[in-house]
C-alpha cells in the first residue's frame, strides 16, 4: 500500500502524460508513472479514503465492460467522502471511439446513470453511489462526466 499523510489526486492510466499535481499510476513503467499497477487488477494499491480525486482520461473505453462496475466501486473506495471522480473518454460509437482498435468499452451519456441513484438506471446493478455534478458530450467526440462520490444512496422522502 502506498503511505499517504495527505489526500492525493491519482490520475489513473496516465501513461507519460501525468498531470501536473497528480500521482500516477499506470500498468507500464514510464516517466512520470509514480504507481506501477494495473487498474484493472484489484484492489489497488491505495487505502481507503485516501484520494480527493481520481482522474480517468481516456482509459475508460480500453478496460474491459465486464470489469466496468468494479473499476468505478474501486474509484469509490479509494476517494474520500464527497471526493470526485473526473472521466473523459470518446463518445461510444464516434469516430474518435472506433479508430483506436484497443478501445472495447463504449460510454455514452446515458452509461453514467447507471452509478447515480437518483437515475431509474442505478436500480438495476446499484453499484456504490455517485452523484453525476457535470456531464458534457459530443456525439461526434467526447463525452466527460464529473461524479461525487456518495456515502450512502440518498432515501426518497416519498
Amino acid at each position: 500500500m502506498v503511505d499517504v499523510k495527505q489526500k492525493i489526486m491519482l490520475d489513473a492510466g496516465c501513461g507519460e502524460r501525468k498531470n501536473k499535481g497528480f500521482i500516477g499510476m499506470d500498468r507500464r513503467e514510464l516517466a512520470g508513472v509514480d504507481i506501477v499497477h494495473d487498474l484493472e487488477s484489484l484492489p489497488w494499491p491505495l487505502e481507503d479514503g485516501s484520494c480527493a480525486v481520481v482522474l480517468m482520461s481516456h482509459v475508460i473505453e480500453h478496460i474491459k465492460p465486464w470489469l466496468s462496475f468494479d473499476l468505478v466501486d474501486e474509484c469509490w473506495r479509494v476517494l474520500e467522502p464527497d471526493g470526485v471522480l473526473l472521466v473523459s473518454t470518446p463518445y461510444g460509437g464516434s469516430f474518435r471511439y472506433y479508430q483506436d482498435p484497443t478501445h472495447c468499452n463504449p460510454w455514452v451519456e446515458a452509461s453514467f446513470g447507471y452509478f447515480d441513484p437518483t437515475s431509474p438506471l442505478y436500480s438495476i446493478y446499484k453499484p456504490r453511489p455517485w452523484a453525476i455534478d457535470k456531464l458534457l458530450w459530443s456525439v461526434h467526440g467526447d463525452i466527460e462526466c464529473a461524479m461525487r462520490k456518495l456515502e450512502e444512496v440518498p432515501h426518497d422522502p416519498a
